[in-house]
């Protein structure tokens, strides 16, 4: 064999190598994009609103409750920027300790973020944790008639109407969302509530906090949510 058929038959094993190399990579980036469709999702996937039924039945089967609804945006079906707000109201006669009637109606907002949890981030299905600022400002209207106090004996009373109060507080929530049929989707939640700043009245605390529940520093809440896909 001459040096130039040597030469020549080294350029094509080189052509050769580098077509053989180049159809690898080509394949191996299409079985890649298949393998991982989660890769080539949009960044804002759909957006959903959803309302929440559990308040209006507590609200029927006691002396307080919420109205509520939430905006949250998809981003790559992993995380979920969520807006939500709502309007509580309670009304509280004659409490059998205290003897203190309690009025308030007001709104809150909640802002935050909730992150799916399961490892398949393609299923229309969804495990989820988030946590959440919350704000409301509110007024009360408290009173209590006259009674004798337990103390020092004398009959006391006092009426107070329309005392501002307000809530700070944060929520750490965990829930499940399923789609059940076309953009429909069911779920629930749990939250556990911890007040971190609150003005209370000038009587003391109040009874109940709108869209936090009744007074105390920590709290858990639940929703059922009714979802639709936009």
């Amino acid at each position: 064999m001459t040096k130039r058929q040597n030469i020549s038959t080294y350029i094509s094993r080189i052509v050769v190598s580098i077509v053989v190399l180049m159809t690898g990579s080509s394949a191996y980036a299409q079985n890649n994009k298949i393998t991982n469709p989660a890769d080539t999702m949009p960044l804002l996937k759909g957006m959903q609103i959803s309302v929440d039924i559990a308040g209006p039945i507590i609200m029927q089967l006691s002396d307080y409750g919420e109205y509520e609804a939430a905006l949250r945006l998809n981003l790559k079906n992993k995380y979920f920027p969520i807006f939500e707000l709502g309007y509580g109201m309670a009304e509280h006669l004659n409490d059998e300790v205290t003897g203190i009637s309690y009025e308030t109606s007001a709104p809150y907002f909640r802002i935050g973020c909730d992150l799916n949890l399961l490892k398949n981030k393609n299923s229309e299905n969804h495990f989820y944790g988030g946590i959440r600022y919350a704000f409301t400002t509110y007024k009360v209207d408290m009173s209590r008639n006259e009674m004798q106090d337990p103390v020092w004996g004398n009959m006391a009373s006092f009426n107070i109407e329309g005392e501002s109060c307000n809530q700070h507080w944060i929520e750490v929530v965990f829930g499940i969302d399923s789609k059940i049929w076309g953009p429909l989707h069911l779920g629930w939640n749990v939250r556990y509530k911890r007040r971190i700043a609150h003005k209370d009245s000038s009587a003391g605390n109040t009874w109940y906090i709108p869209g936090f529940g009744k007074y105390g520093d920590t709290r858990l809440g639940a929703n059922f949510n009714v979802t639709i896909d936009i």
